[in-house]
């Protein structure tokens, strides 16, 4: 901004004043744009309007001008923070209002979403679809503490930290109890940590293998087979349900697969048949009667 484009000063020669032609000789007068004129016809013919306070400048008044705008110095100031523009960078905006300029940086930084407040060049901030929060505005809407940079589950309007949404949101392990974070897996729809659904004795996961389920204990084939599984009192071997005769014959206390339930004698097969049992052996119905 710059100064008034007027003289003030004292004639000492004889001039009278331009507007009501009293002699200037020995007094105060002004001279602008080449005529003399005594300080009150300045003041009310020729001073300038102060674009800030509405009054006019006077002669004895300091007056600074900017774009064919004028304020007196003493008005010259932010229109937000009121400090003096006087020799300070400026910016002139809407409705003629001047802003220094750490006012017009803050007035035109981005909101916080969090605080509503500016965020300025240089804060620590956190954006997310177009938004924007200072860091330490950026908490979990559960409980509250800072999220800042760290990770983050977005549900809707809300925010939640990793281990608030785990407790909220995620799953629990039908073993262990805690949330189940990512992965996992269902079975008989209760949802299982991959870990946690492993075979009860030799605790490898069972996640995409085949395994049987023995009173709420699950083991792998091996296992079963080792552990849990009847010995067909044919073969010797274990009774599995799986592969070939997984059919079972079940007498008294013993079991047989399907195929080893046959005749002692002849070898028929009597799975669904007619069968005797003789001294703890089983015959088809034909040979007792040959023994």
């Amino acid at each position: 901004a710059g100064h008034g484009s007027y003289t003030v000063g004292t004639m000492s020669e004889r001039f009278d004043c331009h507007y009501c032609r009293d002699p200037l000789h020995g007094k105060k007068y002004v001279k602008k744009e080449g005529r003399h004129c005594c300080v009150k016809c300045f003041d009310k013919f020729c001073a300038n309007t102060c674009i800030e306070c509405k009054k006019p400048i006077g002669a004895d008044s300091k007056e600074l001008h900017f774009k064919n705008r004028y304020w007196h110095d003493n008005c010259f100031r932010c229109f937000k923070c009121y400090t003096s523009l006087v020799n300070e960078p400026f910016m002139l905006r809407e409705n003629n209002k001047v802003w220094c300029s750490n006012c017009t940086a803050t007035e035109d930084a981005p909101r916080c979403k969090g605080c509503f407040k500016p965020i300025i060049a240089g804060d620590q901030n956190v954006e997310y679809k177009k938004m924007v929060w200072h860091k330490d505005c950026f908490t979990c809407s559960q409980c509250k503490q800072v999220i800042g940079s760290g990770s983050f589950f977005p549900k809707g309007d809300d925010f939640y930290c990793v281990s608030c949404h785990e407790h909220k949101f995620a799953k629990t392990c039908a073993k262990c109890k805690n949330p189940i974070t990512s992965g996992g897996l269902t079975y008989q729809e209760q949802p299982w940590h991959s870990e946690c659904f492993i075979c009860s004795n030799c605790k490898k996961p069972l996640g995409g293998k085949r395994f049987t389920a023995v009173e709420d204990e699950f083991y792998c084939v091996e296992c079963y087979k080792e552990c849990v599984a009847k010995k067909c009192a044919g073969c010797k071997n274990p009774i599995t349900g799986f592969g070939r005769g997984t059919s079972v014959v079940n007498y008294e206390d013993e079991s047989w697969h399907d195929y080893c339930f046959k005749c002692t004698k002849c070898a028929r097969p009597l799975a669904n048949k007619r069968f005797v049992c003789h001294n703890g052996k089983i015959y088809c119905a034909e040979c007792p009667k040959r023994l």
